[in-house]
């Protein structure tokens, strides 16, 4: 879910925001080897910090906070380092990704928790 979120919002529904945001800082083809080392480990993030903690109690609610949580903490750790280092750097960029970091993160916890606490068939 996060992958296909994800490529959505870059490859199609903010592709134009961030270019024109981020002129010239940007590579024109991602470097996929970083994006999938990204990709798998905060994946793995997700699962261990917002869904596993929460499949005991049931709550998709507090899944959804802890997702949008660590979201948060994810995207603005990315996003305020960025403003602290680099020329051009807007303020604009980083409230939009980071909204989108806790959007992203939330439905994503949200999925796997869903997924994670299906009862079993055993036929």
């Amino acid at each position: 879910m996060f992958c296909i979120m994800d490529g959505l919002w870059l490859g199609v529904l903010a592709t134009d925001f961030y270019f024109n945001s981020l002129e010239g800082m940007l590579l024109e083809e991602p470097n996929w080897p970083s994006a999938i080392v990204f990709y798998l480990g905060y994946i793995a993030g997700i699962v261990y910090f917002a869904i596993k903690p929460n499949l005991s109690n049931g709550s998709y609610k507090t899944v959804i906070r802890d997702g949008a949580l660590l979201g948060l903490l994810a995207y603005a750790t990315y996003d305020m380092t960025n403003m602290a280092t680099l020329k051009g750097w807007s303020l604009t960029v980083s409230l939009v990704d980071m909204v989108w970091g806790m959007v992203i993160t939330g439905a994503s916890s949200l999925a796997g928790f869903l997924i994670a606490s299906r009862p079993v068939n055993k036929n």
